[in-house]
Parts: C-alpha cells; structure tokens; sequence
C-alpha cells in the first residue's frame, strides 16, 4: 500500500534513548513498506496539561493555544500512529500522558458533540500502535497503560489492536536496546506491518 501516512510520536523525556531507538527502527520498517512517515517528540514542544475548563464539550476544540496544536495537526493527518514510551511507575511518563489527556477534544467532540472525526471520507482505515519499554519484569508492568490506550486510540479515531503493541522488559539504561536484536527487528517488523494494514 502506498501513500500511507505513519506518525511516530515519542513519549519519553530522552532523546537518543530506548523508546526513541525502537520507534526509529518502526519508522524506517514503514519507510520500507511505502509509508510517508513523520515524528513528534513531545518532549520537544512546550504544552499544558489538561485544565478541565470543559470548553471543548460546547466547541470540539480546545480552548488552549499552545504546541499541542502541531500534535493535533499531526494526528488528524495520520493514517496510523506507533506511539513509544517508557513505563514510569506502571504508567506513561507525564509528556504521553498530558497529550492524551489534551486530546480529551476528540472525545468530546465524538461522545457529547456526536461529530465525525476531521478527516477525508476517503481516507483509509486508521490504525494505532504502541511500543512499551520497561526496567522491570513485572507481568502487569503495562496493563494499566492498555486500558489508557484502548480510550485514547477510539477518541482519536484509531482503531486498537493490541497485537500492534510491542513490550519490551528488563531494559533500563540509555541504549541498552541495542544490545536486544529481537527487539529492534520487532519494532522494524512492527512498522512494516502497520504501514501495510488495509
């Protein structure tokens, strides 16, 4: 499939670290398959959280104007997401989190507006996946991001399939990633496989 268009954003607050390095090798894995790709760092852009204003439940939009508006473009322009991060304390770091608490727009625009979400009729099913990277071992280490996940990705208009999420356990310091070949042909795989879902 051609003319794809796949956007990585990187949830982690370091750059050039394990998270960054996977969803490089997701990206390229989509670049390979014919995709267009693009990259956000959130870290990057300066943004508020959530301030519960509820403005977006009269207006679908949000009533705060900042970076975030670059991330909103981006996801309304995207045909599939891979979205990376780190597990802090069981959870996203705050960087993913505050933009998914951001996107509580969409949300409101299609649960209390009962609105369309803002894309072209023709456009191609929109799929969404994650790749999770932990220090420890814990076999609940990203349950509690799933369920994040799960209502993010349907607010956004992404269809969820957890068999796009890649884990990845017991990595701790920056860079040791490479030292796990399996891991990066996944996430190589990963991306290949998104950027050629019909």
């Amino acid at each position: 499939m051609t003319d794809i268009k796949v956007l990585g954003i990187l949830g982690s607050p370091r750059h050039n670290g394990n998270s960054d390095i996977l969803l490089d090798q997701a990206l390229k894995g989509a670049v390979e398959a014919g995709a267009k790709t693009r990259k956000v760092s959130l870290n990057d852009l300066l943004f508020s959280s959530c301030i519960e204003c509820n403005d977006c439940f009269e207006s679908g939009e949000c009533s705060l104007t900042d970076d975030m508006d670059q991330v909103y473009e981006a996801i309304e322009l995207a045909d599939r997401i891979i979205l990376a991060a780190p597990m802090f304390f069981m959870a996203l770091p705050a960087q993913a989190k505050a933009m998914i608490d951001r996107c509580q727009r969409y949300w409101a625009s299609k649960y209390v507006l009962k609105e369309p979400f803002p894309r072209p009729a023709d456009s191609p099913r929109r799929f969404a996946a994650f790749i999770g990277i932990g220090a420890t071992r814990g076999s609940q280490l990203f349950d509690g991001t799933v369920l994040t996940l799960k209502y993010f990705f349907d607010a956004i208009d992404m269809e969820p399939r957890e068999d796009l999420y890649l884990f990845v356990r017991g990595v701790d310091y920056q860079g040791e990633i490479n030292e796990r070949k399996d891991s990066l042909q996944a996430a190589y795989d990963l991306g290949r496989f998104i950027a050629g879902l019909e």
